[in-house]
């Protein structure tokens, strides 16, 4: 599709999952559910845009029954796009790696008893202690942390359970990473990308690939992996932030709607006609 062809009333909308699609048992609501059709009858484009990796974002795709263009996966290393004869419906069209060596040995020596978890371009995840139930898929292999050093990266994670959230922001601050991006969860939870990789990064490259005008952008999200998201959609068209998101998530946004317990998505994509 090219940029003239762009109808007129048709927005891009971008969806972050977790916290905002889904609660935070991994519950979809009716309701959203039903925004989400409804919005698609219309024309709109609607993806997501999620920190998931591929092999967990596209069973969403089914549970909301939509087929967008293109996934933003893995905080914007990795975007898919719809190949009817690719595995689950999507092939990898852009993938972004770096070497995760150095920044996992930064971190360990500030994080000693924390859990680590690298994602490679196909999905698959090698972890060094247990993740939450979901988190990782079926394709893992437990490995001693030295195994994770040296293999190109799409995505690092990083948990330390014994750490409260504002401790777990200060440990972060006094790292002092560079030549990554990282983003902080609602808990004591990091994600590490490719430098200067992220949801908004790989949005551009879709609105651009697909002629969307920058003012018929939307994106809904909560957690601080949203930030660059919401602030590049926000600057000349929506950025929403859901309603239990952190103060600096909600100070990215242009506007805020109710938490995911009151179906804040369905209530912000009701206003897109």
């Amino acid at each position: 599709m090219t940029r003239a062809s762009w109808p007129k009333h048709r927005m891009l909308v971008a969806l972050d999952i977790d916290g905002t699609v889904v609660n935070e048992s991994g519950a979809l609501s009716a309701p959203v559910r039903n925004e989400v059709q409804r919005l698609v009858s219309l024309g709109h484009e609607v993806m997501l845009a999620t920190g998931r990796s591929v092999a967990s974002t596209l069973p969403v795709l089914d549970q909301l029954g939509i087929t967008p263009e293109y996934v933003v996966c893995s905080n914007g290393a990795i975007t898919v796009r719809r190949d009817p004869t690719a595995p689950m419906g999507y092939r990898r069209e852009y993938v972004e790696t770096f070497d995760p060596s150095s920044v996992l040995t930064t971190v360990r020596s500030h994080l000693t008893d924390a859990r680590y978890a690298v994602e490679d371009e196909t999905g698959f995840y090698r972890y060094t202690g247990e993740f939450p139930a979901g988190v990782l898929g079926l394709s893992s292999e437990h490995v001693p942390f030295e195994k994770l050093l040296g293999a190109r990266a799409t995505r690092v994670v990083v948990i330390s359970p014994d750490h409260a959230v504002e401790e777990f922001l200060g440990v972060v601050e006094r790292m002092g990473l560079h030549r990554v991006s990282y983003t902080v969860g609602w808990t004591a939870w990091l994600d590490i990308a490719p430098d200067g990789v992220n949801k908004a990064t790989a949005l551009e490259r879709v609105r651009e690939t697909l002629g969307a005008p920058r003012s018929h952008v939307v994106a809904v999200g909560d957690g601080r992996n949203d930030i660059e998201m919401l602030e590049w959609a926000a600057s000349l068209g929506r950025g929403v932030a859901m309603g239990q998101a952190p103060h600096e998530v909600v100070a990215a946004a242009s506007e805020v709607t109710a938490p995911v317990s009151e179906d804040g998505l369905q209530r912000a994509l009701a206003s897109i006609s």
